[in-house]
């Protein structure tokens, strides 16, 4: 029984030398290549991190995005008032026929309570 238990235990190790045999050993100048890759992606990250704990940047960032966001909205309701403006100017005479009766029904409903 022991000695089943190590040809199997030598088994998992033939396969796992098989396994790195596949997938080929790597020379120095791959490592170099990779070691430097990741110095490059730590790098990256490393300062995305910082980035991310810059509050005064953020915060500075944050409030140019919304002058911007609020200066494009002064823009469209300059422009949907000057519209407005300009549909008064065309319905001018109708809208003062209407408030001028509309006037005109309110006195007269007010002086017949006055008199009941």
């Amino acid at each position: 029984m022991t000695h089943d238990m190590r040809r199997a235990g030598s088994h998992v190790d033939a396969g796992a030398e098989a396994a790195a045999a596949g997938r080929g050993a790597k020379g120095p100048d791959e490592l170099r290549r990779e070691i430097e890759r990741t110095r490059h992606e730590l790098g990256d990250t490393v300062e995305e991190l910082a980035g991310k704990m810059d509050v005064k940047a953020r915060a500075r960032a944050r409030a140019d995005d919304l002058r911007d966001r609020a200066g494009a909205m002064t823009v469209q309701m300059r422009s949907s008032a000057a519209h407005a403006g300009e549909a008064g100017m065309r319905h001018r005479k109708p809208v003062m026929i209407v408030g001028a009766v509309i006037a005109v029904v309110a006195g007269a409903v007010m002086v017949r309570r006055h008199r009941c």
